[in-house]
């Protein structure tokens, strides 16, 4: 563990000047980290829950409401909208008012939002309690991030992002299970309920485990103009925004897979739902195992850049592979699953190094960073995951096409922004 920096405070910043970044909150003790991590972790995963947990009850929703199944759909269109939105605005207003009174507010929000959706009488007020829930929701993702940024440094840092990435691998695959069993002893509006229930005991958790993080003397200064300043800043910093469009494009490639996969394996090679349900947890155990490589390396020295750029590489070798398959042998189950295995592998690399590196070279404004980097992987996610149904249903083809155009987009910004042989970011231990 790298010895923490001194945790004299520093002067307070002039306005609009970010604290120096030289000066992180002395990181807590293990068995606090332990606890703080695991609270953090918890609420990463809420999103994805809230996303997809519904996800069953369509049909349902769709009958109690009156609703066409377009209507019910663009429910989750807005509940995406407002995590894109939620980050964006909750990360650079935490640089000036603190992380934990936005965090305990955004859970409070949490919880009443989705009593609301699940008391809605009709599919107007459900979208729009969405939208909202997805706002409170975003404080979640946006903070947990930052709350790292600020308490952690060198080698810890990348190894507690490992752990939040592993968490998003496993909350879109354990959502619709869940969802699936509430439904079958209960109605679509329970999956709120229990959504607000689990809300409560993340409000009663970070109330207890997630202290401030941010003491006024590092906080902004100027106002909330010069708050948002700081994301524009960050806008314009090259390296930053490299990582940032790595981390973005690759969930572009994510979302495609996760939205266009099930009728691929479904409809084209006719598996089983309980068969899919089996090659999507396979598939999602090789991230699980590519972020504890990434943090077991990472703990060792080895570059964060290093890693990060073998994982964009395994991700273009996957998604490039799946589209020579299907243009030279046709439709192929194993072989689809294969570089699919492949290609969510190094997406498992990707995530936590381009977050640790993305809230490193941001840590001028951890906030205002983390709502970049998670504003924008949501938002290329939710324009990329409609995109599959677009081109056909007749080959997968489609979905192997965008995941590599996504793919080669995060190549890019790798080599052209990011330029990963520059060391951005890199703890001073690493080799």
């Amino acid at each position: 563990m790298v010895p923490p920096s001194s945790s004299r405070a520093a002067a307070p910043p002039t306005a609009g000047v970010p604290a120096p970044a030289s000066a992180p909150a002395p990181a807590p003790g293990e068995r606090s980290a332990v606890a703080l991590v695991a609270v953090l972790g918890a609420l990463t995963a809420v999103a994805p829950l809230a996303t997809d947990m519904y996800v069953p009850g369509f049909p349902a929703m769709g009958d109690t409401l009156g609703a066409s199944s377009s209507a019910v759909q663009l429910t989750m269109t807005a509940f995406l909208a407002g995590l894109v939105v939620g980050q964006l605005l909750i990360g650079p207003l935490s640089d000036a008012l603190g992380r934990r009174r936005l965090l305990i507010s955004g859970s409070a929000g949490f919880i009443l939002f989705s009593l609301v959706c699940a008391v809605a009488p009709n599919v107007g007020l459900l979208t729009g309690a969405r939208f909202l829930q997805g706002v409170a929701g975003a404080a979640g993702m946006v903070l947990a991030r930052a709350v790292l940024t600020d308490r952690f440094h060198g080698a810890d840092l990348p190894r507690h992002f490992a752990v939040l990435s592993q968490v998003m691998g496993v909350a879109p695959i354990a959502a619709p299970v869940l969802g699936g069993v509430i439904l079958s002893v209960s109605t679509w509006r329970a999956v709120f309920a229990v959504l607000a229930v689990l809300g409560g005991l993340l409000l009663v958790a970070v109330v207890r485990r997630v202290p401030e993080s941010l003491p006024p003397e590092r906080r902004q200064s100027g106002g909330f103009v010069n708050t948002f300043r700081a994301m524009g800043t960050l806008l314009g910093r090259r390296a930053f925004m490299g990582y940032v469009l790595v981390v973005a494009f690759v969930a572009a490639a994510l979302f495609t897979y996760i939205s266009g996969s099930s009728f691929v394996f479904e409809n084209l090679h006719g598996v089983s739902s309980t068969t899919y349900s089996l090659i999507f947890a396979t598939n999602a155990v090789g991230m699980l195992l590519a972020g504890t490589v990434f943090s077991r390396l990472a703990g060792r020295g080895v570059r964060l850049n290093t890693l990060l750029a073998a994982g964009v590489g395994v991700v273009l070798v996957g998604t490039l592979a799946q589209v020579l398959l299907v243009l030279s042998a046709g439709e192929s189950l194993a072989g689809t699953w294969i570089t699919l295995f492949v290609t969510a592998s190094g997406i498992g690399l990707v995530f936590p190094g381009g977050m640790s590196i993305g809230q490193t070279v941001g840590r001028m404004a951890p906030g205002a960073a983390s709502a970049l980097l998670g504003g924008l992987q949501f938002l290329f996610g939710a324009l990329a995951s409609p995109l599959v149904g677009l081109f056909g249903e007749d080959s997968s083809l489609p979905m192997a096409v965008i995941m590599l155009v996504a793919a080669a987009g995060a190549g890019l910004a790798l080599v052209g922004l990011a330029r990963p042989w520059q060391g951005h970011g890199e703890p001073a231990a690493s080799v």
